[in-house]
Parts: structure tokens; sequence; C-alpha cells
């Protein structure tokens, strides 16, 4: 049975789409719950003289939940009567989810004001809206800042089958805890529990679902300059530094992807250090506040799991390509085309 917030916001949507389609309400017909052979298919069914539309609603516009949504589309689009074209909806859809639904051919609109519909002379893409639905604090999500221990151990440790009992002593978190995150991510169709344990049965989208949900800029950082001597690098220097006092520290972003592939030179270097720095330490490192104009960024990490899989590379210390992959989303330059080629090289063998 629906909840009435539900009911609510299924009916937004389809005034939505009637709005959008430009069609008086009058012109239209609307059915709720549309079912083939007692199994409900989809949640709003709005029949104009020359289209109809079957509406699915969805609780969130993030990949995990939008994908799993489109493989319900896939399944429901031969089940109901005269065709109907799926239409999914959400309260805001983000930029990873609209592209899995273009790529499953699969129109959507959100209630934030964006959308994507596509059918037989009809044409209409309107991006640009802010998110209307953000929520103040922290998500109920899979992908939170320890959370994320789970989708990080599942992902780097590809193809394996394991206990909840064993997956919640990996990552240090409490097992009620893994229990609910397993929870949300087979809700969203990433992963399974069956007798011999929880495995990944799309790891490749398993990936996109944490990096749209991955907030860089929920770290603590600090953007300052650091002086470089002709031909010297701003890695080397401090990879010297804390590594002979023995800090926690790893390379992320643009300078770390460039270690691993060499592709795409950068300016910016960026580096996690376990635990806020004194001042006396920025000194020694030679850091100066300066956020305009910054070659550097230190950043505490908001989970210590950043430096899981931290390795040498060309003798510098990195983190994993995967959380490197994940920190490139919210760094500038050219850290679109270094992600793309860190997860080309490095990540997609085993993730299919």
């Amino acid at each position: 049975m629906r909840t009435p917030q539900k009911q609510y916001a299924i009916e937004q949507a389809v005034r939505r789409l009637i709005e959008i389609l430009s069609v008086p309400i009058g012109a239209v017909e609307v059915s709720y719950e549309e079912t083939v052979a007692s199994v409900p298919v989809a949640d709003a069914v709005v029949r104009g003289e020359s289209h109809a539309f079957a509406l699915c609603w969805s609780y969130s516009g993030t990949l995990g939940q939008v994908a799993h949504a489109v493989d319900r589309i896939g399944t429901m689009r031969d089940g109901l009567p005269n065709s109907p074209i799926p239409v999914l909806a959400a309260p805001f859809m983000g930029e990873s989810a609209r592209k899995c639904c273009e790529q499953a051919g699969v129109s959507w609109l959100d209630l934030s004001g964006n959308a994507w519909i596509l059918a037989p002379g009809i044409y209409i893409n309107i991006l640009g809206h802010k998110n209307l639905y953000r929520r103040p604090g922290r998500p109920n999500s899979a992908f939170s800042p320890r959370g994320s221990r789970v989708a990080r151990w599942l992902l780097t440790n590809p193809g394996e089958v394991v206990l909840q009992r064993s997956l919640a002593a990996s990552t240090g978190l409490h097992e009620g805890h893994v229990s609910k995150i397993v929870s949300r991510l087979i809700e969203m169709g990433l992963v399974e529990r069956g007798a011999k344990g929880i495995r990944v049965t799309n790891a490749d989208r398993l990936l996109e679902a944490w990096r749209d949900e991955y907030r860089f800029d929920k770290h603590t950082r600090m953007r300052g300059h650091i002086t470089v001597g002709m031909g010297g690098r701003v890695d080397q220097i401090l990879d010297r530094k804390l590594s002979d006092i023995g800090h926690e520290y790893a390379f992320t972003g643009l300078a770390a992807a460039w270690r691993m592939t060499h592709w795409a030179g950068h300016r910016l270097t960026t580096l996690y250090m376990g635990g806020m720095p004194t001042q006396d330490l920025l000194d020694s490192l030679g850091f100066r506040d300066e956020p305009r104009g910054a070659n550097t960024w230190i950043v505490v990490p908001n989970d210590d799991g950043v430096f899981d899989g931290a390795a040498s590379v060309e003798g510098i210390r990195c983190v994993h390509p995967l959380q490197a992959y994940l920190d490139l989303k919210d760094h500038p330059e050219r850290a679109e085309e270094a992600a793309a080629e860190l997860r080309r090289r490095l990540l997609q063998k085993g993730m299919t």
C-alpha cells in the first residue's frame, strides 16, 4: 500500500509531465497504479490523444536507485497494454542517473524542473535546475563516509563472496551497520546475498553509484601554495618530508592519477593527511595558506578508509586507484580526462 507521501509525489510527477507536454489537463486521462495479472507495473499512466506515458516513481535520483528502476522498466515495457512510453520520475535526477536513463532510452523528469522526454514526434530536453530536495544533514545512504567502506572492500576484492560477519570485521564496522548498508545495496540491485555470502552483481554500476553520491567537499580541505625550484615537483617535496617524520599521508587526485598513468599533466597537487596538521608542520612543509592560485590542497579525510590500499607509485605514496578516481570527480584542470584514463587502465579489469 502506498504511503500518502509517495502518492503525493506521484501526483506531482503526473502534473509535471502534463505541464511539460503542454497538454490541457482535461485532454488527458490519468490512471494510478497500473497492474498486469495483479502485479503493479507502473505508478501512473497518462493517456493523451496521440501518446500514452507510463510513469514510474523513484524516491531517489542517485545512480543506484535509478539503474535499478531502469531495469524494472525494461521488463515493464512488454507488460502494459498498448505499449505506453515509460517515464521515470524522481525528486532530482543526478548527472550519472540521467546518462543511465538516456543510454537505456528511458525518458525521465524530476520535480526540480529538469526533464528528458523522447517519444515519436516529441523531444524535450530541460536542464540546469538545481536540486530542490536536498536535505540538510547526512542522507540515508549506502555511501556515507564510513558506510562506503563496504563498497570499497567489495570493489577492491572483485569476484569474492564474503560473509557479512567477515565483511564487518574487514571494514571495522558493526555487523548491524553492515547489514543495513548491504540491504540498501541489494535494493539498488548492486549486490546480492546468497547462502555462501554477499557478492557484487554489477561492479561497474556499483562504482558509478558510489561516485554519483561521493562528495569530495565533505573532507576538510586547506588550499595553499608550496614553492618549488626549477624542475622540482610538489609531490616529491612533500613525500620526502612526510616520510622522514612518519606522518600518515597519501597523494590523490591529479597527482596520483599522473603517477599511475602519466596521462594529463597538472598544476594542482592534492594530499591526504591523517589528522589536522599543526602550524609548525605546515611551516616545515613550506605550505602557505593561499586559496587564490593554490597549487596544493592538503586534505584531512572524513574517514580513514581513504588510506586503504595506499601504496608507493614511482616512489611516491598514493591512494588506491579507486580513491583517486572518486576524488577526481571534484577536481579542476583535466580531471575528467584523467579519471577516464585511470578507469580504463586500472579499474576496468575485473569490473565487468
